[in-house]
């Protein structure tokens, strides 16, 4: 059974930084393509940034320059470095994994921007 379970969100001034991490079980985790979703109230889920299995990387325009996503496949973990954060990076923060027809979530983790 696959698992996805994040952490390392919490409340955070602005301009300040915040580490989430993403730990998985139960799946070939170097095959996956690994990403970061948020939904904000009142507004669809969206793309934050995604790594694929050869470490390719691509981030929302919104985030580029201050978010960097990684991977340890040795680790199976997944992490998104966020700097310079802004009030309207707060959301709820989703670890996703990718591959063919496999999809799978994580339970999110909040992350509030707020001075």
């Amino acid at each position: 059974q696959v698992q996805l379970v994040e952490s390392g969100g919490g409340l955070v001034q602005p301009g300040g930084s915040l580490r989430l991490s993403c730990a998985a079980s139960g799946m070939f985790f170097s095959i996956y393509t690994m990403g970061w979703y948020r939904q904000a109230p009142g507004k669809q889920r969206e793309l934050v940034a995604r790594i694929t299995y050869s470490g390719s990387t691509n981030y929302a325009d919104s985030v580029k320059g201050r978010f960097t996503i990684s991977r340890d496949n040795a680790n199976k973990t997944v992490s998104l470095q966020m700097n310079s954060l802004k009030p309207e990076d707060s959301a709820v923060y989703y670890c996703n994994s990718a591959r063919a027809l496999q999809n799978y979530w994580g339970q999110g983790t909040q992350v509030t921007v707020s001075s």
